[in-house]
């Protein structure tokens, strides 16, 4: 039923590994960038803590243009940006920096979601308290919206699996790559069914590990 596989096995298992390494350290920037640009969003927006109109509007712009590029015209946007870098347009690490290009703008509106969610009355109350913006942030703002925040890096980490593996199909390695060269283009239909498998398997403990996260932070279940 899988002829290819036993020969493959190798391929497979380092495809994985791919895989889980560009979405892992994809993920891990995206956060880094995407979460203080969500708080300066909220921050920034009418009525909030800080509100400035430009500064909102050019953040907001900024981001949209980024969510509104199909991705794999941002992975062509990106091919002198990781050549500049890292020397090089192929391979994981460069397909990383795509990644984070899609998916940290997409997160940061995902913060932003969150956090206004975030009842005034509680932030009206701490401020009624003397506590400074950088303590609302930190003691209201984001304990307040953790589970939505952990809600919307879960989202982003299935996003970026399916991106890594359009990213595959561009020389950019792991199970998308193996799919596509020696799955589809080779005629191993049996190669192109693992990879699909493997995918699966991927989102779905992706899925179930960041339902888990949710529940432990969130304080009102």
């Amino acid at each position: 039923m899988f002829p290819n596989v036993p020969t493959y096995s190798d391929r497979i298992i380092q495809a994985t590994f791919e895989t889980l390494y560009m979405v892992s350290f994809s993920l891990l920037f995206a956060v880094i960038l995407g979460l203080p640009l969500g708080v300066l969003l909220i921050l920034t927006s009418p009525g909030h803590l800080l509100p400035n109109r430009p500064i909102h509007q050019l953040l907001g712009t900024i981001v949209n243009i980024f969510r509104s590029v199909p991705y794999i015209v941002l992975i062509l946007w990106m091919i002198p940006v990781a050549r500049a870098l890292i020397g090089t347009s192929f391979g994981t690490n460069a397909a990383i920096f795509s990644l984070v290009a899609g998916s940290a703008p997409f997160f940061a509106r995902l913060v932003e979601s969150s956090m206004r969610e975030v009842s005034r009355g509680v932030i009206e109350a701490a401020q009624a308290m003397g506590a400074r913006t950088w303590d609302i942030i930190w003691k209201v703002l984001l304990p307040e919206s953790m589970p939505g925040i952990f809600a919307g890096i879960t989202v982003t980490a299935v996003g970026l699996v399916g991106y890594s593996a359009m990213a595959g199909v561009v020389a950019g390695g792991g199970l998308g790559a193996m799919a596509w060269n020696d799955g589809y283009n080779s005629f191993k239909n049996d190669i192109l069914f693992v990879a699909t498998v493997l995918l699966i398997i991927i989102v779905q403990l992706i899925q179930w590990f960041g339902d888990f996260l949710v529940r432990r932070v969130d304080h009102r279940s």
